[in-house]
């Protein structure tokens, strides 16, 4: 999907860690909410948990990814607990493969559409559903770590990236 934005940016927002202010910013979440999911293990941090006062989580951007999905499921009044089992679904689903799928929910449960023969399966049941393209939302997520990268100075860059640079130096 890092085509789509069609430069070098994109790419490098996928190989970064992210401290949870700009995950926060950039999933449209509270840093209640993350404090909250990571320490009830809904999205932990994949790069570096907090490991005492004064650390930093950094989150991935597949974490964040996930973030955003639980934002929308939540608005749109799905439970917890559904969302709970459809974050474990995507832990096991390679990051390509996110890009490609369409989450629809009825408000009870979330489905996986991989096409649109899915899709129009799950409508003919006649109930009220609502989806979420995951390769939308992987857009949406690259393209705000892509402008909050570009509004960082180098010295405003998470610990990870200073070291990354440091050692290509």
């Amino acid at each position: 999907m890092n085509e789509n934005l069609g430069d070098s940016k994109a790419s490098d927002v996928e190989d970064v860690g992210y401290r949870g202010s700009v995950a926060c910013q950039a999933a449209g979440i509270s840093y209640r909410q993350l404090d909250y999911w990571a320490r009830t293990g809904l999205v932990a941090p994949s790069i570096r948990s907090a490991s005492g006062s004064g650390s930093a989580r950094l989150y991935s951007f597949r974490d964040i990814l996930v973030l955003k999905v639980i934002k929308r499921f939540l608005s749109a009044g799905v439970s917890l607990q559904n969302i709970r089992s459809a974050v474990e679904h995507l832990k096991v689903r390679g990051s390509e493969d996110l890009s490609t799928i369409t989450l629809m929910s009825d408000g009870a449960s979330i489905y996986e559409c991989t096409n649109s023969d899915e899709v129009y399966d799950l409508l003919q049941g006649g109930q009220g559903v609502f989806g979420i393209a995951i390769g939308r939302v992987w857009n949406e997520v690259e393209g705000t770590l892509v402008a909050l990268k570009d509004e960082r100075t180098p010295a405003g860059l998470d610990e990870l990236s200073q070291r990354r640079q440091a050692r290509l130096a």
